[in-house]
């Protein structure tokens, strides 16, 4: 092989590429949970043993148990001491993005145990693309929460939104209290409220992703940009919102309760 020429080493049904600038255990990670997804993993519920696996990928057993311990971790699979590896079983939980964008009544019927926590909150000035999505003046003040929100005891998202520090007042105490954006709102005189638009990208989790949600490096989030408005069309939210790819899918809908993506 001449030099500087890209390493593939070739198994039964992955490509993994030594030199691709992706470590190793993540790529082996991101093929187990496609392949457990596929039913070509762990069909029976139990992972292979790691000899099995180091000599499926071609690599060494280390680099397979870091595979799956960051898999453990990120709730795809669970290791039990004396008995070995097996797949946790749970399905992704279908967010639906629609007119009313609600997150306990959107994942309603699908977990037994909803909840939401206040991280963090200021009042800042507005930055320019904040003002603009909130139809403010820059510099104009907003009140920044950030939330995370759990299913059944698991970390499903991690969010951060701005609203108008003069009309809202009061919001980061009112979510203190009720743990929801919409009691929040009802509070604080805003009865109803509709989802304007949604844009939504995925990446690579950050730092603060992989801490709040408890990924390991290399995992993926879904990552969606909102607008609220209230009946009049005066935008009361902004909002990015980091959802755990494994846990989480995002639905559209179409017809009447379609937004703008």
């Amino acid at each position: 092989m001449r030099p500087g020429e890209r390493e593939l080493v070739r198994t039964k049904r992955t490509v993994i590429e030594r030199r691709s600038g992706v470590a190793l255990w993540r790529q082996i990670a991101d093929r187990m949970r496609r392949e457990i997804g596929e039913g070509v993993l762990g069909s029976d519920g139990r992972m292979p043993p790691e000899v099995v696996l180091a000599e499926r990928f071609g690599v060494n057993r280390h680099t397979v148990r870091t595979a799956i311990a960051a898999l453990v971790q990120e709730g795809v699979l669970r290791a039990e001491q004396g008995r070995g590896t097996f797949v946790e079983g749970r399905k992704r939980l279908a967010y639906p993005i629609r007119r009313r964008t609600r997150f306990s009544e959107g994942l309603a019927g699908q977990s037994r145990g909803l909840a939401a926590d206040l991280l963090d909150h200021a009042v800042e000035p507005a930055i320019a693309d904040i003002a603009k999505a909130l139809h403010l003046l820059p510099g104009a003040p907003v009140i920044r929460l950030e939330t995370l929100s759990h299913a059944d005891g698991r970390p499903v998202s991690r969010a951060r939104s701005w609203f108008d520090a003069e009309r809202f007042a009061g919001m980061a105490e009112a979510f203190g209290r009720t743990r929801s954006i919409t009691a929040s709102f009802r509070e604080l005189g805003l009865a109803d409220y509709l989802r304007h638009s949604t844009a939504v990208t995925a990446r690579h989790a950050e730092s603060g992703d992989l801490k709040d949600l408890r990924l390991s490096p290399g995992a993926i989030v879904l990552v969606t940009i909102a607008v609220n408005v209230d009946a009049q069309g005066q935008p009361v939210q902004y909002s990015e919102t980091r959802f755990a790819a494994d846990r989480i899918e995002l639905h559209i809908p179409g017809g009447d309760d379609a937004v703008s993506v």
